[in-house]
């Protein structure tokens, strides 16, 4: 099937551009006619803080999006905003903004339901905006339109700035400049490897066309979906990565091929067939990784699952498709690689002074001396360098036994953001807790008369009483009487762990005791009770994903090598390197260590989800080069069935390649440490650290000698195994990959995955 399809698109490269072109096309125009939509709500179900959420919308219906603060403030020597002169601006101002399209309604600090907005000192108060629109549709337009129609008050000398998702919205990060850092940066790296501007430059193309595509795809769900910016980040990380490294893998065997004195067309074609074939195996895992978040039950979780997902299944297609195309309309820029040992002229060299054939200009050094020796070292002493690497993936892993789930809030934007400065604007004047209010709702067995009923007071007295509680406001009865909701201010931010323990106290013991009967009728809502509850889910289905995501993966793995004990180790030495960069991302962010190199002012909280959806792509990331390396080896122990020589064969063939692979990916990561969001901060550090060590510790070390250990043992499979496993040929079977030309001596090709030198098929066992 690979073969065909790379044999179809090479042959007619002009329509497979095209139709490429065309799908661009299309997804640019619904994306200027659409929009790309991100959204941070959190939606829990089957949670208390989702129960107060469905109670309240039900029995008191507003604004679609909430209310969204507009905050108003006077320097300390300026008028206070409770003079004549101020309340007019912000009057005027308040119906103007009633004005703008999509604003519903707009409560100002001068009306007696919005005189808690204005602070004790006269300074600082808010406006309420209510919006017909979910935070998802407020655009950067709406919230600047709303901002604008306070001109009045901007012109009265009152600094005005948007809070809550009018904020978000204007400070959406924009990433562009880490994706073209990283793509200059893998530029670099892809000529100093190749040494010709149209086979470095290739990677970049295929990289870019995935990443437009699938970004605008991720962009375009977000209609249908709640997608967090950090998805659509995070999709951009991996789609770029991989579909470079994919790229790269494919345009190594294509050289070889074309080597070979294969024709172009057949040399892209068999390039899909081989490590094409590899690259969709290595994509599919990580797809079926990312599918393991699924089981969190959060559609939080399938947002972060989705978006990567899209952007790796774009980069396979291009690869299998777009890649053949440009390899066969291009092959006379792309060069070839020569074989080590080989006799035989080729097209593509030039002959030497004294008439022998000189190796092709661009043509790297013999493949893998650097690596064998590497191998050689490592697989003659194997528990040495075992004990080594288990002791540096340790050493690195032990932060993480202190790694907890926080919250971030406002505050932990950057400097200078429209979220951070109303946030610090509101706490300064109102206290912390005013960023993050708690909503409690309580329905009632039997109506309420009023406020002063007993039962309501009792709630209403207790929760005023409960530690950690700043301020409750009146309660708010429905006309029925039956529902009852109070708004209780907490003495610390969203973000503070105290507030968490407020949420518990709360639900355990405040409400239990006040409420008439304990039927547990009474809930705790907020987007600080919200995000405790998150965390809670997360903590309690972590073992389930980790557990399928392991199992997903070494079932794909004993599939594709026939070997339960490699599988195992794979799984093994994977779980150390993703517990390694866990330590890291507890030590840098959670401690500190170092923050202010990446741009951060101090130490910050990691959210539950960070290290879950870290956990699915790393361990779908450090399949890929599982994948070809072991394939490598696995078909160098088929041929001649020596188990040391095939690691160090096999190491040596794939080490170069692997490596330059990872570094694009390490560096494409790094990249995103410029963004001013910490969580975009998290995973770039997260996933940057956690490859480095893939490709050096785990492939260098653990790999090698793990197999130097088991020997031939590692091979082993049952026989009811062997009669139930399908034959997969990851990098092709033996008929998909030309003879040698005559009068070539068979030699590992130039750094390419899992090459193929064999001319008979490959011996079954």
């Amino acid at each position: 099937m690979f073969l065909t399809m790379g044999r179809w698109c090479a042959r007619r490269p002009r329509r497979v551009i095209g139709a490429w072109l065309l799908l661009l096309l299309v997804l640019g125009g619904a994306v200027m006619a659409y929009g790309r939509v991100t959204s941070e709500a959190v939606t829990i179900p089957g949670s208390d803080s989702q129960a107060a959420l469905d109670t309240a919308a039900a029995a008191f219906p507003g604004p679609a999006s909430g209310n969204q603060p507009l905050v108003l403030r006077t320097g300390p020597g300026g008028p206070a905003l409770t003079g004549e002169s101020a309340r007019e601006a912000v009057e005027r101002s308040a119906r103007a903004i009633a004005q703008v399209p999509h604003v519903v309604s707009v409560t100002s600090p001068y009306e007696r339901a919005g005189a808690a907005a204005m602070s004790r000192d006269g300074h600082t108060a808010y406006l309420t905006v209510g919006l017909d629109v979910t935070g998802r549709d407020i655009t950067p337009e709406l919230s600047q339109r709303i901002t604008d129609a306070a001109g009045p008050a901007g012109a009265a000398g009152i600094e005005v700035t948007p809070g809550g998702d009018l904020a978000a919205a204007v400070d959406r990060p924009d990433t562009g400049h880490s994706e073209l850092i990283g793509l200059a940066a893998a530029a670099v790296i892809l000529f100093a490897g190749f040494r010709k501007a149209a086979a470095a430059g290739l990677p970049l193309v295929i990289g870019v066309t995935g990443l437009v595509a699938s970004l605008a795809a991720v962009g375009l769900a977000g209609h249908l979906m709640d997608m967090p910016s950090s998805g659509t980040t995070i999709a951009a990380m991996i789609g770029l990565g991989v579909g470079i490294d994919y790229t790269l893998f494919c345009l190594t065997r294509f050289r070889e091929f074309r080597g070979r004195g294969v024709p172009a067309a057949e040399a892209a074609a068999l390039a899909t067939a081989t490590a094409g074939k590899a690259s969709a195996f290595a994509g599919c895992a990580v797809i079926a990784a990312l599918a393991g978040l699924a089981l969190g039950g959060l559609p939080l979780l399938r947002a972060l699952a989705l978006a990567p997902a899209v952007a790796v299944l774009v980069a396979v297609a291009a690869t299998l498709t777009l890649l053949p195309a440009l390899l066969s309309l291009l092959a006379r820029f792309l060069g070839a690689a020569r074989e080590e040992g080989a006799t035989a002229p080729d097209a593509t060299d030039a002959p030497g002074p004294d008439g022998t054939d000189a190796p092709a200009a661009d043509a790297p050094a013999p493949a893998g001396r650097g690596w064998q020796r590497i191998a050689e070292r490592v697989t003659a002493r194997p528990w040495r360098h075992l004990l080594a690497g288990l002791a540096l993936l340790l050493l690195l892993a032990a932060p993480a036994t202190q790694l907890s789930f926080g919250q971030l809030d406002a505050g932990d934007k950057p400097a200078g953001s429209a979220s951070r400065t109303a946030y610090e604007q509101l706490s300064d004047a109102f206290g912390p807790g005013v960023n993050g209010p708690l909503q409690v709702t309580d329905t009632l067995a039997e109506p309420a008369a009023g406020p002063q009923d007993a039962r309501v007071a009792k709630v209403s007295a207790a929760l005023a009483a409960t530690p950690g509680v700043a301020s409750v406001s009146p309660p708010q009865l429905t006309a029925d009487g039956r529902t009852v909701r109070w708004q209780v201010t907490p003495a610390t931010g969203p973000g503070d762990p105290a507030t968490a323990r407020l949420v518990d106290t709360l639900r355990g013991d405040t409400l239990p005791a006040a409420t008439a009967d304990g039927a547990g009728t009474a809930h705790v809502g907020g987007a600080a009770a919200a995000v405790a509850d998150l965390n809670d889910r997360l903590a309690d289905r972590l073992p389930a994903v980790i557990g399928t995501v392991v199992l997903v993966a070494g079932l794909l793995l004993l599939a594709a090598f026939r070997s339960p004990l490699l599988a195992l180790k794979a799984a093994v030495l994977n779980l150390l390197s993703v517990a390694a960069a866990y330590g890291v991302l507890t030590a840098v962010f959670q401690w500190g260590w170092g923050a202010q190199l990446i741009g951060l002012e101090g130490p910050v909280p990691v959210p539950g989800y960070v290290p879950l959806v870290m956990f699915a792509v790393l361990f779908g990331l450090s399949m890929d080069y599982e994948v070809f390396l072991l394939t490598s080896v696995r078909e160098k122990w088929l041929a001649s069935g020596d188990s040391r020589q095939a690691v160090v064969a096999g190491l040596a063939s794939t080490g170069r390649i692997i490596t330059s692979a990872a570094l694009i990916m390490v560096s494409v990561f790094l990249a995103y440490l410029l963004s001013d969001d910490p969580v975009v901060k998290m995973f770039g550090t997260g996933l940057a650290a956690a490859v480095a060590l893939d490709v050096t510790v785990v492939r260098g070390l653990l790999v090698p000698t793990t197999m130097a250990l088991l020997g031939d043992r590692g091979w082993w499979l049952p026989r009811r195994l062997d009669r139930i496993l399908p034959e997969l040929h990851i990098e092709g079977s033996a008929h998909t990959v030309p003879a040698e030309r005559p009068g070539t001596v068979a030699a590992p090709a130039a750094g390419g995955p899992g090459e193929t030198t064999a001319t008979r098929p490959l011996p079954t066992r």
